[in-house]
């Protein structure tokens, strides 16, 4: 019996109707939580110091991952050190503990004061100079780091110089340091990205997935979230940042230290990192909305998260080369001068 060519449009019809029925029972979004961006309030006296003026002072989520961040990667290295069959057939390791209260604490200086000089300079200059020069720019807008505006490439940089400082000035491997600092470093960024999830910040692309969101803006005056009637629906980018950049991340660099001791090899555990966080940023991308200022000054494909993330893949690279190519265990130790 022969068929009309049309006959065979029918069931295309009958699959979609049916695929758009199915939609119908999934949720269209999921509503943003609206958590408060500050965990607590300090509860200070206004008053003013001058120029100076103090008052309560909300300790926000952000400031927390940081913080927490910090110290949970601190607990976590200090654990790798501390157990010498992770680094070889030893008691002990090149490292101890000593050695990783120290490199906490200049951590800390060169991941808010990197982060912060990262966005000024990749940033700021570039698209925003009139924040910084002209007639109404204030160059002490360097300095306000609670207004907002630090860069995780910056950051990196400055945890590298804190790095090749401790390394330095302890006198222990370098490459084994960046190893244990670059195994810790998924709990802080996971952490963040929570924070930037709470804060409603840095979300996605628009999307029409069962699973986007509209996020509302925070009235810090009010202490209040806004509508979202008017605000699109988008990719909640934050939260696959966590995921990708922070728990699966974690996760791979944790099989490489204690189940195939990669330690072994200075520089290796540095470099899959590198190049993993590279590949996960540079993913994620893709569905995270670029900056407004970056919008039309950049093709829509290739953002400056991109862009920034390519030195992390050459730099991992090389270490991960560097670190294989003898193939002996310990092959390829660096030690500082």
């Amino acid at each position: 019996m022969a068929h009309r060519a049309g006959d065979f449009k029918v069931p295309d019809l009958t699959l979609r109707r049916r695929v758009q029925e199915f939609r119908m029972f999934l949720p269209l979004e999921i509503p943003f939580p609206r958590i408060d961006p500050a965990a607590f309030t300090i509860p200070l006296p206004d008053m003013a110091l001058g120029p100076i003026h103090l008052g309560p002072f909300p300790v926000r989520w952000y400031a927390l991952g940081y913080i927490v961040g910090l110290l949970a990667g601190w607990w976590y290295a200090v654990r790798i050190v501390t157990r010498g069959h992770l680094w070889g057939d030893t008691e002990k390791g090149p490292l101890q503990r000593t050695d990783i209260d120290d490199f906490a604490f200049y951590a800390m200086i060169g991941i808010l004061v990197g982060g912060r000089i990262g966005y000024i300079l990749f940033y700021t200059i570039p698209y925003e100079p009139q924040k910084l020069f002209g007639p109404g720019g204030d160059i002490f807008f360097i300095f306000r780091m609670w207004e907002g505006g630090m860069a995780f490439h910056g950051g990196l940089i400055g945890a590298v110089v804190a790095v090749f400082a401790t390394a330095w000035i302890r006198k222990i491997p370098v490459l084994s340091l960046g190893d244990v600092a670059c195994a810790a470093a998924p709990i802080g960024i996971f952490l963040v990205r929570i924070a930037n999830f709470i804060n409603g910040e840095l979300y996605g692309r628009p999307t029409d997935t069962p699973w986007g969101m509209r996020f509302p803006d925070y009235n810090w005056t009010t202490r209040e979230w806004g509508p979202v009637d008017a605000k699109p629906l988008v990719h909640p980018s934050q939260l696959y940042e966590a995921t990708l950049e922070g728990l699966l991340l974690f996760g791979i660099c944790a099989v490489c230290v204690w189940h195939f001791r990669l330690l072994r090899k200075p520089g290796l555990v540095a470099g899959i990192f590198l190049v993993g966080y590279a590949l996960c940023r540079t993913f994620v991308e893709n569905f995270r909305e670029p900056d407004n200022f970056t919008q039309g000054r950049m093709p829509e494909w290739f953002t400056m998260g991109m862009l920034l993330s390519i030195p992390m893949i050459l730099a991992g690279a090389f270490l991960i080369w560097r670190a294989t190519r003898s193939g002996a265990p310990g092959g390829g130790e660096a030690k500082a001068a």
